[in-house]
């Protein structure tokens, strides 16, 4: 009779083994082919395309033109009636301190000519703190006459020096045609130039005769065009409607005399006039002087 440790010995030679043995023939690499991962960044790098596809696409359909809104679907109001609104949010505040302001809104291509910065004469002047600075020969007869003409700032070597160490700021700036080299070899269109201020014989800003120029400029109201829209100054609160009317008037003619000086491809129409005030909101004006609810005009001023 066999022993219990016997039939042990037997069973461990019977039984298979408990790991189990590959082939021979059958390399390892082979096995481990099923997981790589090359299927999966070619994957990755069709859809990132695709992607990139998409992206164009939606570029190509952004409108190039800055956006407007149908003014049918906005309220609108009378030259009147928007004075009357505005009036009401500048109640206690000084008629010679606060001030009407129009923006005048372009339909125009975002990346079309723009209508740079210039300064016109309203038919009524709006009192603005606008500073000149001409840049002249020291101590000649133009320095003489620009300062007697309201520049605030004025001469040759200090002022270049107070531009090139950023002590000092003003709103247009205008040369006398000698001191055109110096400002090129002190560098000054560099800093000037990015701003829009750099002295040029295109804009009329290079001038023998800053007294006259200054007299005319001062008091003008001073305009840009940014993203579309010309903002400016376009009366003061004590005005009569029919000193904004004239203001809005003129205003408008000269931006629409400057769209059509622009290269003849440019697209560049009014599409909106909006009136506000230092303090209001913005109205929509709808082209008319008043309404059948207007309030009398001598009781939208002073």
């Amino acid at each position: 009779m066999a022993t219990p440790s016997m039939c042990r010995a037997s069973a461990r030679v019977s039984l298979p083994p408990l790991h189990p043995t590959f082939p021979a023939h059958v390399p390892l690499c082979s096995s481990l082919r099923s997981f790589s991962t090359s299927s999966f960044l070619a994957a990755a790098k069709i859809n990132k395309a695709k992607a990139q596809q998409e992206k164009l696409k939606k570029r190509r359909k952004r409108n190039p033109f800055f956006k407007t809104y149908n003014l049918n679907d906005i309220p609108q109001f009378s030259l009147c009636d928007a004075v009357r609104y505005l009036r009401a949010f500048e109640v206690g505040r000084s008629p010679t301190s606060a001030k009407y302001e129009v923006h005048v809104k372009f339909r125009t291509r975002k990346n079309g000519p723009v209508i740079r910065q210039n300064q016109m004469q309203l038919p009524y002047p709006v009192k603005t703190d606008v500073k000149f600075c001409y840049i002249c020969p020291d101590d000649s007869k133009a320095a003489s006459d620009a300062r007697e003409a309201g520049a605030s700032y004025v001469g040759e070597d200090e002022v270049i020096q107070q531009i090139k160490a950023g002590s000092i700021s003003f709103d247009r700036c205008f040369a006398h045609p000698a001191s055109m080299q110096r400002l090129a070899k002190e560098g000054v269109p560099r800093i000037l130039g990015p701003r829009g201020l750099m002295p040029n014989p295109k804009n009329g800003t290079i001038t023998e005769h800053p007294k006259a120029l200054f007299r005319e400029l001062i008091g003008g109201a001073l305009y840009k065009e940014k993203f579309g829209v010309v903002r400016m100054a376009i009366g003061q609160l004590a005005f009569t409607p029919e000193m904004l009317r004239d203001n809005l008037k003129a205003a408008i003619d000269r931006l629409r005399s400057d769209a059509a000086s622009l290269p003849d491809e440019a697209i560049k129409e009014v599409d909106e006039v909006v009136l506000s005030s230092t303090n209001g909101p913005g109205f929509s004006l709808n082209g008319t002087f008043k309404s059948a609810t207007s309030l009398p005009t001598a009781q939208l001023a002073g």
